[in-house]
């Protein structure tokens, strides 16, 4: 049996075909296969546009509702969890080994990597130590990837993949593992996330100077990755998961309802934790969409008044809606939220800043309850004092001390951000693209669920009747 033809993905975040005119050398793929229209999925986040292209399947199948969701056997609410195992159907390598025995998988960062049946895995992970001191490093396995890739590329930079100090610098060290990993092991697939985009586009917004600038800095670090692709003689796809549009109108769901008396909370050393277990209804915000978990059946009525009281709620999603647009699964919300389209949801519940959890100041992003992009600034009520705090902390860091990296706003580090995603695109120019270096399979426009067949075909291992795709 022939090898199939190598494939390598990128992934590149918050790509839309507005940016792509400042990226010449990703462009340039095309320029001897094709590009498309990508359609995606509601939500249009990270984990649930990446589960459905790597299975093919609408978020109703594969289960991942969002970034996180309410875990309802833990009363608890969770996001950026990596076990593959939450993500259902059948996954892109499972499919491309009964077609090929022995097809060899490389996941460079892509989300639910650990436990995925690849062959090679990086995905950040840090060292949590047991006094709750947390140093940057990633997980491999191999688990003798971690020191190849350390010895080669320094340590994973985690302070520099989320954060205030998100930069360059992470998706420089993603490339250039996913150029090590090639040299040294020759995957069949190779899957690699290049976050660079979601930063300034986040924070100032896509029709700014910064998205441009960032388009094309980043534009540079992929250029090696490129070369390496095509010296392999892989079939290079660059696609992203959704586009960044301009949204300035932070909404609290949380604290209308609480304000209603449907969202309770307890209080420990004078800080309000969300209870879960005892309220009536509470939102897990994420991004452009937030999914409404109520208790009662009884209480829908009133919750859903609530949310289409609130300026910024576009879009309030029962079972009928969620069934259309595929996101029926016992992991949604009861509602699901849509934003208006220059708006976005915030996950705060507290009524007074002195009483707001201590890590809602911190870059945490395992303990809030709901996704919070104000973790991309400084302060900006008072960058200074939280830039001084930052050094402070890193200063006691390095010298083995705990520390608190207290640099998040709360009310105006959500003022201050600029861009947001989670809605279906109004605008092809506003939404993912789809760039192929083969002239194979050329179309106009592809959906997210015809991704995995279509990486498939490219690798010569496309279904039966799949060719005229």
């Amino acid at each position: 049996m022939s090898r199939p033809t190598p494939v390598v993905v990128l992934d590149v975040v918050g790509l839309t075909p507005r940016l792509l005119a400042h990226m010449p050398r990703l462009a340039a793929v095309a320029d001897t296969g094709w590009r498309a229209e990508l359609g995606t999925v509601l939500p249009a986040v990270t984990c649930s546009v990446q589960a459905t292209l790597l299975t093919g399947a609408l978020p109703r199948e594969h289960g991942i509702v969002g970034n996180g969701w309410y875990f309802r056997d833990l009363g608890e609410v969770l996001l950026w969890r990596q076990h593959n195992a939450l993500m259902g159907a059948d996954k892109l390598w499972d499919a491309a080994r009964r077609a090929h025995p022995g097809y060899t998988v490389a996941n460079v960062c892509w989300w639910y990597a650990m436990g995925a049946a690849v062959d090679w895995t990086v995905t950040p992970r840090p060292v949590y130590h047991a006094d709750g001191r947390k140093d940057p490093d990633c997980y491999t396995d191999p688990a003798g990837l971690h020191d190849e890739l350390t010895a080669a590329l320094g340590t994973f930079p985690l302070f520099q993949y989320w954060g205030p100090g998100a930069g360059m610098a992470s998706s420089r060290w993603i490339c250039r593992a996913a150029e090590h990993i090639m040299a040294r092991h020759d995957p069949d697939l190779t899957l690699v996330y290049v976050p660079h985009l979601d930063y300034d586009l986040q924070r100032y917004g896509p029709s700014g100077p910064q998205a441009a600038a960032a388009a094309a800095s980043l534009d540079v670090v992929l250029g090696p990755l490129l070369d390496a692709a095509q010296a392999r003689g892989a079939t290079v796809v660059a696609l992203s998961e959704y586009g960044i549009t301009q949204a300035a109108r932070p909404v609290d769901i949380n604290r209308a309802l609480r304000s209603e008396g449907l969202l309770n909370v307890y209080t420990q050393a004078g800080m309000e934790y969300l209870d879960t277990w005892t309220s009536r209804a509470f939102a897990v915000a994420d991004h452009q969409i937030a999914h409404v978990y109520v208790a009662d059946p009884a209480d829908l009525p009133a919750v859903r008044k609530v949310c289409a009281g609130l300026a910024g709620v576009g879009d309030i999603l029962d079972e009928p809606a969620k069934a259309a647009h595929g996101l029926d699964h016992l992991r949604a919300g009861e509602l699901v939220l849509v934003a208006e389209p220059d708006a976005w949801f915030t996950y705060y519940y507290w009524l007074d800043d002195a009483r707001a959890p201590d890590f809602a100041r911190l870059v945490e992003i395992h303990r809030k309850p709901g996704y919070d992009p104000a973790e991309l600034l400084f302060d900006p009520a008072a960058p200074a004092a939280a830039r001084r705090r930052a050094g402070i902390a890193l200063a006691r860091k390095k010298v083995g001390m705990r520390y608190l990296m207290s640099v998040v706003g709360l009310d105006a580090g959500a003022a201050a951000i600029r861009g947001s995603h989670g809605r279906l695109p109004a605008h092809p120019d506003d939404g993912p693209v789809l760039l192929c270096s083969s002239p194979q399979a050329a179309r106009s426009r592809f959906e997210a669920t015809e991704v995995k067949e279509l990486l498939l075909q490219l690798a010569g291992l496309g279904l039966s009747g799949y060719q005229d795709i």
